[in-house]
């Protein structure tokens, strides 16, 4: 029988409460096939274990996670231990070191989910985008010169390589052609004249093999405004490090809510394991209370599954989130209900074996 070896990271706050419900949404997918199944490994990396050890993973980590296929993270992120170190030391290690330079998030409105703009339809929300990951505003480079100095100076540099670019813009025309659909690039070409330019151009020399892909470009400020205005006009998306991180949060926002959101972290060329998550962070205000809501933990798992070639299960999953939403009676109270985070896993299981 076929095995994925998955690597769990269930991490901090709301992580392991939502992760839990994902691994049993697996673990009953596989069940249900009978012609594959999961074999799960616990990693206690995060922010409490770097209150312990100082560190946010062990040393040797990531030679350690080389030998699973995937790696399956709950959420990053607590009170007491910087933004920067929680982020930087464990999620972008792990997105650089194994080279997951797409990062793909549906922007999709599901039945039943709640929307907040006037007059939209469940239609009108369906994009996805595809995000550079390792490169871009958030490659790490930079100086700080003269601290805490009156002259002091900070400078965060961007790196956009031709490889870097070209092969996520490539993947998004790809992705674009064999799904009929439109593509659009998100820049800021008129105000960041090196590297938003460099981008334009590369879009534009690889747009030349794909005359079939109708195209579109914005500025990302124009972006932001048609995402709310006229959502209809974005099917695949495709954008830098930091444009794609702030835009798909203004995507959940309007397509259900950070509760519904997740994101997968690929290395196509399946070298090294590639990475789901929701990305809803760590949420320690509501910690422990078992009221998370774990449909964007189950919406990453589906991701899991189409990845591994399981796109049938992997539909089936969203169908059922989906038929939670439309009904309405097992929801947590970010989306209006009063269930508890297992209640939901519960009713995903249930409907999977109905």
């Amino acid at each position: 029988m076929l095995t994925h070896k998955i690597a769990v990271i269930a991490g901090d706050g709301i992580g392991p409460e939502v992760i839990a419900e994902g691994v049993k949404v697996l673990e009953k997918v596989a069940e249900l096939d009978g012609g594959f199944k999961f074999e799960f490994t616990y990693f206690p990396w995060g922010c409490e274990y770097y209150k312990e050890t100082g560190r946010m993973m062990a040393e040797g980590g990531i030679e350690e996670l080389k030998k699973y296929d995937a790696i399956f993270l709950g959420a990053v992120g607590a009170p007491g231990v910087p933004d920067h170190i929680s982020l930087w030391d464990l999620l972008l290690v792990i997105r650089k070191s194994f080279d997951q330079y797409i990062n793909l998030r549906p922007v999709t409105l599901l039945k039943g989910a709640p929307c907040p703009l006037k007059d939209v339809k469940t239609e009108d929300i369906n994009m996805t985008f595809v995000r550079e990951n390792t490169e871009g505003e958030y490659a790490g480079s930079g100086s700080w010169l003269f601290r805490d100095k009156p002259n002091e100076v900070v400078i965060q540099d961007g790196v956009f390589s031709r490889v870097g670019c070209e092969r996520v813009i490539r993947y998004a025309y790809e992705l674009a052609k064999k799904e009929g659909k439109s593509l659009t690039s998100i820049s800021k070409g008129n105000a960041l004249n090196y590297s938003m330019v460099f981008w334009d151009k590369i879009f534009a020399e690889v747009g030349r093999e794909y005359p079939e892909v109708e195209t579109h470009s914005y500025l990302v400020d124009a972006a932001s405004m048609f995402m709310v205005k006229d959502p209809r006009r974005f099917e695949i998306v495709v954008t830098s490090n930091l444009f794609g991180d702030i835009l798909t949060d203004l995507g959940a926002a309007i397509a259900g809510g950070m509760g519904l959101a997740a994101g997968a972290n690929l290395n196509p060329e399946r070298k090294f394991p590639s990475m789901f998550e929701p990305i809803h962070g760590s949420a320690p205000d509501i910690a422990g209370k078992g009221i998370a809501n774990p449909l964007a933990t189950v919406w990453s798992a589906s991701q899991l599954l189409d990845f591994f070639g399981h796109e049938d299960w992997g539909k089936k999953l969203i169908d059922l989130i989906e038929e939670v939403l439309v009904e309405g009676k097992t929801l947590t109270p970010d989306l209006g209900g009063s269930a508890s985070t297992s209640d939901v896993g519960d009713e995903i299981i249930k409907k999977l074996g109905e």
